[in-house]
């Protein structure tokens, strides 16, 4: 029986090696973890994250084909092939800080592997990694052999969260880069025969091993791009009353273009889009393409213009202060379906109000409030490291307050932000929500979800991204 095991039981690690198992049962899957509290929640009835569909797929195989243990070395020992799916957070100090991948933990895991290793074994980097981290681990591992044979493959992952088991089901391209040599093309094969159980071949595609990795941080930079693209339009729909909605539709009926990453929002989010321009800047800035690195720190830019944007929009509309005023804050996940919060555009947005000294009411379907206040009190990039690494009892941040449902967060509330685009947002009661509230009562709608034009005629003061401006915002113009 082929064994594989999964290092690191995090988004990536998880949910693949779950499908892995239902869909290859000759296969054993183990996925293992230094944490411990991780690793029970993954052996329990509250999986430790939310992915529609996961709970299934983990049921119907855990116990039988997979396995989560803490006992790392065991299950890398046994292993025939070796997932390494561990943080890579963007450096907070010393060379590169703030733009390069901080690769402790990966380095950490090949030096373990090597370690424990007593027969030949294929490594797989599942992690975002930058172009050439291979190389390196290739050197650690050969260095550090005892005469045990590596072949270290790059299979990087283009999972969407919320979608991540569709996607793993039927995904649009599987990627294998590995060395071009007899025994690198070996373990090209060998990995390509597990992903053929259930993805037709012509969509499992082989590389070299640089141009896997660089397809990653490419393939992300392009839909961020997409997304800063949409959002400057919004900024001039705007200022000269376009409609950014009907905008991106007629752009997007060009088959060149099409209509996906076409929606204009308060700004980007999740754990990999910023991390990997950063890490693409650096990587050109290292190869000497200051030009090119430029380019893509625009991507960066205009998102934290979107989401300084919007809060000056905020201030600005309620008599340019919101001091002591309550602010209810409609979604924190980045994008709905998940309880990601990692590089939420909410955090931005809920600092920039705290900032200006506002009192806010939280409220998300699916993000807890311990990590809502973590993340308000955490140093940029910190949430990226694993989590017994990170403060343990957050500092609860004063004036801000989680609760349990729409109504409680906007009962006498001056303002509403919309930040996450749940379904069930759309759907509220607004005329209860109109009455319970601080008049003028205004929505901030950061993801165009709710019929402005029906809130208008209940009494709201509406502000969606990009869509023509109210009288009153005219009035009150958002000054950066």
């Amino acid at each position: 029986m082929v064994k594989i095991c999964c290092i690191g039981a995090g988004y990536v690690g998880g949910p693949t090696m779950a499908v892995i198992a239902l869909k290859c049962p000759s296969i054993e899957v183990a996925v293992v973890d230094i944490s411990i509290s991780r690793i029970a929640a993954w052996n329990s009835d509250q999986l430790p994250i939310y992915e529609p569909g996961l709970d299934d797929v983990v049921k119907s195989c855990r116990g039988k084909n997979l396995f989560f243990s803490t006992d790392v070395e065991k299950h890398v020992f046994e292993a025939d092939i070796v997932f390494v799916s561990v943080n890579t957070p963007t450096k907070t100090q010393g060379l590169g800080a703030g733009k390069a991948a901080d690769l402790t933990y990966w380095e950490s895991a090949a030096r373990m592997i090597a370690d424990v290793s007593k027969s030949d074994k294929i490594v797989v980097e599942k992690s975002t990694v930058p172009v050439k981290t291979a190389e390196a681990i290739e050197k650690i591992l050969t260095h550090n052999s005892k005469g045990i044979k590596f072949q270290i493959l790059s299979n990087p992952e283009f999972l969407a969260e919320g979608t991540a088991i569709r996607d793993l089901f039927n995904p649009d391209r599987v990627l294998i880069g590995g060395r071009e040599t007899p025994e690198g093309l070996k373990a090209v094969e060998t990995l390509k025969s597990v992903y053929a159980q259930w993805v037709p071949e012509e969509q499992i595609l082989t590389t070299n091993l640089w141009s896997a990795e660089l397809s990653k941080l490419a393939a992300n930079a392009f839909l961020a791009q997409r997304i800063s693209s949409v959002n400057a339009m919004s900024a001039l729909c705007e200022a000269t009353g376009a409609n950014v909605q009907q905008v991106s539709f007629a752009v997007g009926t060009d088959s060149r273009i099409g209509p996906k990453f076409l929606n204009a929002s308060v700004g980007f989010g999740g754990s990999c889009f910023q991390k990997d321009i950063l890490n693409l800047v650096y990587i050109c800035e290292c190869n000497g393409l200051p030009e090119v690195a430029e380019y893509w720190k625009q991507v960066i830019k205009i998102n934290d213009y979107q989401k300084s944007r919007f809060v000056n929009r905020v201030v600005a509309s309620m008599f340019n202060t919101v001091s002591n005023k309550k602010i209810a804050i409609l979604g924190f996940a980045f994008k709905k379906d998940t309880g990601d919060t990692r590089e939420t555009p909410a955090i931005d947005v809920c600092q920039g109000l705290l900032g200006d000294k506002a009192n806010l009411s939280i409220f998300d379907p699916q993000v807890t409030e311990d990590q809502i206040q973590r993340d308000l009190s955490m140093n940029k990039f910190d949430w990226d490291h694993p989590i017994h690494l990170q403060p343990t009892s957050p500092t609860t941040v004063k004036k801000v307050s989680v609760v349990w449902d729409a109504y409680e967060a906007t009962k006498d509330a001056h303002g509403i932000c919309i930040l996450t685009e749940w379904d069930e947002f759309k759907n509220l009661d607004y005329q209860r929500i109109y009455e319970n509230m601080q008049k003028p009562a205004f929505v901030f709608d950061g993801r165009n979800i709710v019929d402005a034009e029906k809130l208008r005629e209940i009494g709201f003061i509406v502000y969606s991204i990009g869509k023509p401006l109210d009288a009153w915002l005219k009035d009150m113009p958002a000054v950066a």
